[in-house]
């Protein structure tokens, strides 16, 4: 990998340690960045580790401050969608996958921002988790995309930043977890891929912190409109690369 890869790289593995440290929406970018630099495939089984790795501190971090209730009705759910994504992994094509969270998270972002009551808390519900999870789970597993299903489920819940931020984070460490074994099968991990996460994880292990740092002192209705906004931005993004 000559400088320009190395480069985003590691811009990759900062924006999974941001996610991770409680803004979700960062994740977003990881696989983008990498794919300038190599086969988009390649890119996601490269980044799993750095997620893992990053999974840890942030596990550390929010280990006390999440919303259970969410997290009962979710991980099920998005185990379910991981497992749907291992079983279509050859038929599904990525393109169609990518568009679909692409259009979810913009007509969600932009329904938000005409409607901010959006933002008032509401009771987490059943039928809707389990929807948003299988989705979560799904997205996640074909591109690590799987925060606009995620954000839909629980921006309109209103929770509190941190508990936002520590819901995402327990969330998608058990998403993670649970993608190894499928990721390993499909032969989207190799020891090299291994290697270079290793060298990438304490510029993740860092961003965790920086992460945690913003979350705390980022009012709360600012902290929703910038995931709102990030979510319509990457959105936009994702459905520009399907178009052209």
């Amino acid at each position: 990998m000559d400088g320009f890869g190395w480069a985003m790289a590691i811009l990759a593995a900062i924006s999974v340690g941001i996610s991770k440290g409680g803004l979700p929406m960062a994740s977003s970018l990881s696989v983008p960045l990498l794919a300038g630099v190599m086969n988009p495939v390649a890119a996601a089984g490269l980044l799993l580790p750095v997620y893992i790795i990053s999974d840890v501190f942030g596990l550390i971090a929010y280990r006390r401050v999440f919303e259970p209730r969410v997290l009962k009705i979710m991980i099920p759910a998005a185990a379910l969608g991981v497992g749907f994504g291992w079983a279509t992994a050859s038929v599904v094509p990525e393109r169609a996958v990518t568009a679909l969270v692409g259009g979810i998270g913009v007509v969600f972002a932009l329904n938000a921002l005409i409607r901010p009551h959006l933002g008032m808390a509401r009771e987490a519900k059943v039928a809707p988790g389990v929807f948003w999870g299988v989705l979560t789970g799904f997205t996640s597993f074909v591109s690590h995309s799987g925060g606009p299903p995620f954000q839909a489920y629980t921006i309109p819940l209103g929770l509190p930043r941190t508990v936002f931020a520590g819901t995402s984070t327990i969330l998608f460490a058990w998403v993670n977890a649970i993608k190894l074994v499928p990721y390993a099968a499909l032969g989207q991990l190799n020891f090299s891929s291994l290697e270079l996460a290793l060298k990438l994880a304490p510029f993740a292990a860092v961003a965790v912190w920086a992460g945690v740092r913003l979350v705390r002192v980022i009012p709360h209705e600012t902290f929703y409109k910038i995931v709102t906004w990030a979510l319509l931005a990457i959105s936009l993004k994702l459905l520009w690369d399907v178009i052209f």
